[in-house]
């Protein structure tokens, strides 16, 4: 995520949700990124009052995502009609049961259930409970290993998310009469039933059906259209895991322009009204993502693009594989959250106390970038701003590590971009490029913690960096000096 410079003083993270629904679910070809089987035999007795739990276990955020399953596929249809501002949907979510279950649960926030059914048949009971829980009991129990499809039928006017700390998030409605969903941490669920945290990644499959003259971009790859009776259907699929917070469907009348990178990867990019000064920027994205994988490792998804508003949001969001961009975006914005599709897509947090290694990477890649493109002096631009912020409590105060819920986002992107640099003088350039690349490929398509960052870092360089990550990622104060310039940035 980067945030606007307008909003960064505030630290306030405003969060944008998007938009699908409408009154009847359409029907393209079924291209499923993984086969929805509706249930697989059971082979043993089922354990009787075995309740999945309510909450993945975020210390910041306990009561996001459930326990008792993993997410293997998630296949929504959507209609949308931008004048009554109304969704219905039918999710089918395909699961592997990870211990019996008589009982689970999925997170959907405001939005009204009217039918759900496990495998073929209709759930025992279901009812929503709280902000977000819809607790479901199947049929038959659920044995631990089961494969598992739960249909989900909904609708209703979404609901944006409202935090104190982070702002608002959730469903948006576009200045253009559309809407689009964008949110971290919270986003997904303002618009389909999910197991809400990113641990639980799945591949994503939409079909969203809005009025004729209106379009759809999302996630992945696209599928196809068909329109009928004033009504336009689109199909997108991206089969590579994503975590929820990371889907999008974006609705306006667009402007749609399509390539290939050199390696044959589809790009979609799209305008909306208004919003055509940003493809400047774009237009750069070949070169952007062959030097991000220069440094990162080959790009890790299926398709690639961008989505540009022209809505002066507070923040432009890392959506997996095509970043949604707020109106005031420039290159630097392209450059950050197209790192992120390695730092925080393909390699995701394990927990929200990890967001290190999605955001201080993504925006050192921009410090990477002008060193590479504009020839700028890295370790002195980082003299500089450590001169500058050297007297600036609130500066160092804040904890790149474990810095507590609400205070995510108010570190990661300036002192986060100090860090690593003073952790690639430390290390020295090899190191830190084996750092880098094998982390990626090491973690790709699955999740991470930063204690296991620290860990890989000091098995590649051979050094023993407790201290230094203490002073830096954990600490509240100005580094010591042995640690605050290492090796060339010492004068």
């Amino acid at each position: 995520m980067a945030i606007s410079s307008k909003a960064r003083p505030y630290l306030i993270v405003i969060v944008l949700v998007l938009v699908v629904a409408g009154v009847v679910v359409a029907r393209l070809p079924r291209d499923q990124p993984t086969a929805a089987p509706a249930t697989t035999a059971v082979t043993t007795p089922p354990v009787v009052n075995a309740e999945g739990g309510a909450g993945a276990g975020d210390a910041y955020y306990p009561q996001d995502g459930n326990t008792g399953y993993d997410v293997t596929a998630y296949d929504v249809s959507v209609t949308y009609d931008p004048a009554t501002k109304r969704l219905d949907g039918v999710a089918r979510i395909t699961a592997k049961a990870t211990a019996d279950l008589s009982r689970f649960n999925l997170d959907l926030y405001a939005l009204k259930v009217t039918g759900v059914d496990v495998g073929e048949r209709p759930a025992a009971t279901y009812h929503q409970e709280g902000d977000h829980e819809l607790v479901i009991t199947p049929g038959s129990p659920l044995v631990n290993g089961e494969e598992f499809t739960t249909t989900v039928r909904y609708g209703g006017e979404p609901t944006l998310f409202e935090d104190r700390a982070l702002g608002r998030s959730g469903w948006q409605v576009s200045t253009s009469g559309g809407a689009f969903a964008a949110g971290e941490p919270h986003s997904a669920t303002t618009w389909f039933p999910a197991n809400d945290t990113p641990r639980d990644k799945a591949s994503f499959a939409l079909t969203a059906r809005v009025p004729e003259g209106w379009s759809v971009i999302s996630n992945g790859v696209e599928r196809g259209s068909q329109t009928t009776d004033g009504w336009t259907s689109f199909r997108w699929v991206a089969e590579q895991p994503m975590a929820t917070y990371l889907t999008t469907i974006a609705i306006d009348r667009w402007t749609v322009e399509r390539s290939t990178l050199p390696d044959g990867t589809p790009v979609v990019d799209a305008y909306a009204p208004g919003a055509e000064n940003t493809r400047q920027h774009q237009r750069r994205l070949p070169e952007v993502l062959a030097f991000l994988a220069e440094k990162f490792g080959p790009y890790p998804f299926e398709a690639a693009g961008g989505i540009f508003l022209a809505d002066n949001i507070g923040f432009s969001l890392e959506t997996q594989t095509r970043p949604i961009y707020a109106s005031w975006a420039d290159l630097d914005t392209v450059v950050h959250e197209n790192a992120h599709q390695w730092f925080g897509n393909s390699v995701s947090l394990e927990n929200w106390a990890d967001i290190c290694l999605n955001e201080c990477f993504a925006s050192y890649a921009q410090w990477l970038w002008a060193e590479a493109k504009e020839g700028v002096d890295l370790d002195e631009r980082y003299r500089a701003e450590v001169e500058r912020v050297a007297d600036r409590e609130t500066y160092w105060n804040r904890k790149l590590y474990d810095m507590g819920r609400g205070n995510e986002f108010r570190g990661v992107y300036d002192k986060g971009q100090l860090a690593l640099h003073a952790l690639r003088r430390q290390v020295g350039d090899p190191a830190f490029d084996r750092v880098l690349k094998d982390w990626t490929a090491a973690n790709r398509d699955g999740n991470a913690s930063w204690p296991e960052f620290e860990a890989h870092v000091e098995r590649v360089s051979g050094q023993d960096l407790d201290a230094f990550f203490g002073a830096w990622f954990r600490g509240t104060e100005v580094p010591a000096d042995e640690f605050l310039h290492p090796g060339p940035l010492r004068r």
